[in-house]
């Protein structure tokens, strides 16, 4: 990464900025932004999941702890929600294909999902150990 210029790999993220309705089994919206410098994304959440309501933001991008004079390789975040908890995720954008780690990259509990043609919908399931999770489709509002 150079000096003050978001990488290609932060930039890939660009097509989640925006609105998007979620549908399957999470309902709601969320809506994606960049900071000030594109190098870190931020996720607003507004949703119901398994009855209950999530409220949350997250920021993502690549750590860079204090004194490293390089940020790190993974794309990682940290999502925090209204009743108090934390989620840490990997995300990887590779073409049309979006996979957010639960965790850290390589993990049984993992995002996947599909682009399509115009960028306007993405397809996709949640996947848990042990065969839990729920298919989700994210459908651009503006």
């Amino acid at each position: 990464m150079a000096d003050n210029i978001p990488d290609a790999g932060l930039r890939a993220l660009d097509r989640l900025v925006g609105t998007w309705r979620v549908t399957g089994g999470a309902e709601g919206t969320v809506t994606y932004r960049w900071l000030d410098g594109g190098f870190f994304m931020i996720q607003d959440v507004e949703m119901r999941h398994a009855g209950e309501e999530v409220k949350g933001m997250e920021v993502i991008g690549r750590e860079r702890p204090f004194g490293a004079e390089q940020p790190g390789e993974d794309i990682k975040s940290r999502f925090y929600d209204s009743a108090g908890n934390t989620f840490d995720y990997v995300y990887e954008m590779d073409g049309d294909v979006l996979t957010i780690w639960g965790g850290e990259k390589g993990s049984p509990a993992y995002f996947k999902g599909a682009f399509n043609e115009d960028g306007t919908v993405m397809d996709g399931a949640w996947v848990y150990p042990g065969g839990g999770g729920y298919d989700s489709t994210m459908t651009r509002v503006s």
